[in-house]
């Protein structure tokens, strides 16, 4: 068996290879309730063979929100929606996950294909933003925050509680915190976003006060059996990489021995300037750092959509789990296809039955 489908197992989720499919956010919920769409994305998804699914980025309070499209957690209607999904991903042989947000600075923001910036001032749609201190994020996400008191940490910190609990009460099994892409999270760990002078800023240990104290909280709620995991951005690209990373690896030893399972590996994203060496698998390296030195586990995203490159960074170590996002958007089955090019004696298990009568009856063999 290839190092790609072997089985993995966190706390009681057990994944029946190491295919995760990462957040990808769909933009398309009304008032934070999911629908139909992403019902039967997220089915499909699961359907296709990935030992887990994760769902996108999912607000804490409707403030939280990247765009007005975004999922949310802050009520009873969105914990039954989401309830339909994790009973479907769960259905079709994958283990639910779902990751719960606070975009900060990022919020209020057109979707992507509506220009991807801040809604302006006198839209309704839009909404004040709120970050640790009082800048913008720059760009075309110009808009100035508010800088947060600490009784905005304290209701924040209270909304991820909340949303862990509503995570829960719908049948998610695997919860990621977001930390990273310049939310709220890493804004109060990027010296890019935070010019505090509190206890809240500063040195290392106060820009971490905020994800340490916010993991700890959920970390109360989240059962001890269940993953509890992150993502965060331990890097920056910026011209001081080496300083951030060796902070950030600090941060993850902390954050495991507070409880958390599983660190998501990805870029800080808390500048518009940064000088990012695209290519595939450029995180896999500073992934197996990460995992090395401060002792966790550890997967990442970015580009990983070839299967043996995929397989390779397992096999190796770098990897516990390879996130593979947009390669299943355009492939659901992209496990299939990622067994088929590692010569796994029987694919046909990634696939429903339906399909692989077809696909595997009738299928050209393979040229030698």
């Amino acid at each position: 068996m290839s190092a790609l489908f072997s089985p993995f197992e966190l706390k009681s989720a057990k994944l029946r290879n190491r295919i995760a499919i990462p957040p990808m956010c769909q933009y398309s919920a009304i008032d934070g309730v999911t629908n139909d769409w992403h019902l039967a994305h997220y089915a499909s998804l699961a359907r296709g063979g990935a030992g887990l699914v994760i769902v996108e980025a999912t607000a804490v309070s409707p403030e939280g929100r990247i765009s007005p499209g975004c999922t949310g957690l802050w009520n009873d209607e969105q914990t039954a929606g989401m309830a339909r999904i994790a009973a479907a991903i769960k259905s079709h042989g994958a283990v639910p996950g779902i990751q719960i947000a606070h975009a900060g600075r990022k919020a209020s923001a057109n979707r992507p294909w509506e220009g991807d910036d801040h809604i302006g001032e006198d839209d309704p749609r839009g909404w004040p933003t709120i970050s640790p201190s009082a800048v913008a994020f720059g760009g075309d996400l110009g808009k100035v925050p508010k800088a947060m008191t600490l009784d905005d940490i304290a209701r924040v910190k209270a909304d991820f509680v909340a949303a862990a609990r509503r995570a829960l009460a719908a049948g998610f099994e695997w919860l990621e915190l977001h930390f990273a892409h310049g939310y709220l999270a890493q804004s109060f760990f990027s010296l890019h976003a935070n010019h505090r002078e509190d206890n809240y800023g500063g040195d290392l240990a106060g820009r971490s006060r905020f994800l340490l104290e916010t993991l700890a909280a959920v970390r109360e709620v989240w059962p001890e059996h269940l993953p509890l995991t992150a993502r965060f951005g331990v890097i920056e690209y910026d011209g001081r990489d080496e300083e951030t990373l060796a902070e950030s690896i600090t941060l993850a030893r902390q954050m495991r021995e507070g409880g958390l399972d599983l660190l998501s590996v990805s870029v800080g994203f808390s500048t518009p300037n940064a000088n990012i060496p695209w290519g595939t698998p450029f995180l896999a390296p500073i992934s197996e750092r990460v995992k090395k030195e401060a002792g966790i586990p550890v997967a990442s995203a970015w580009g990983i959509d070839d299967p043996v490159v995929a397989n390779r960074i397992v096999a190796d170590g770098q990897l516990d789990l390879v996130m593979v996002g947009r390669a299943h958007l355009a492939n659901p089955h992209w496990p299939y296809f990622a067994a088929r090019e590692l010569d796994e004696k029987r694919p046909t298990w990634v696939l429903p039955a339906p399909y692989a009568h077809w696909l595997e009856r009738y299928r050209a063999p393979r040229a030698a």
